[in-house]
């Protein structure tokens, strides 16, 4: 998350862009690994997962439920068009379900209609136990971040995890 990096208009993606996103998102977490994906060159762990929400929602139960194969660096600067590609692979292995859709998603934020077609193609992963908990990861790294570094993106995260710390205490 860079302040530069954050997209504040919706890139013209057409239909055949997602449907590719989509079917692509679906065959790599149909592949297992005994790879731990490795986001910002550091591996993905049940402890990493629950320090980073617990940084901002204490009390909050992180439990993993489900790992899936992850891109693990999954931005709109690592997804090409009009062609939809994905690039830099060097994190990839295995992740909380719902990791890369979050992580897009909350990427997303600041531009609504964006971050609902994120949602809307990634929406079973997104909705399920483990995908929540992913979206409040995305959201906790968004709030914890030092003031002014998550520039747009933080008031609609804050907005996003007290919905979904709701839902988890539910």
């Amino acid at each position: 998350m860079k302040l530069g990096g954050t997209l504040t208009a919706a890139p013209d993606l057409s239909e055949s862009w997602w449907s590719t996103f989509s079917a692509s998102m679906t065959t790599l977490a149909a592949h297992t690994t005994t790879r731990t994906a490795t986001p910002h060159l550091q591996p993905i762990t049940q402890r990493r997962f629950s320090a980073t929400i617990h940084q901002v929602f204490p009390e909050l139960d992180s439990h993993i439920g489900e790992w899936r194969v992850a891109h693990a660096d999954l931005a709109w600067g690592n997804l090409t068009a009009p062609n939809c590609y994905f690039l830099d692979w060097e994190d990839w292995g295995m992740a909380p379900r719902g990791f890369d859709a979050s992580a897009l998603w909350s990427a997303s934020l600041a531009v609504p209609e964006l971050a609902d077609r994120v949602y809307r193609a990634c929406q079973a992963d997104l909705d399920s136990p483990t995908g929540k908990l992913a979206r409040l990861y995305h959201c906790a790294e968004i709030m914890a971040a030092p003031a002014g570094y998550a520039g747009p993106l933080l008031k609609p995260a804050e907005a996003h995890a007290a919905g979904l710390v709701k839902e988890l205490q539910g």
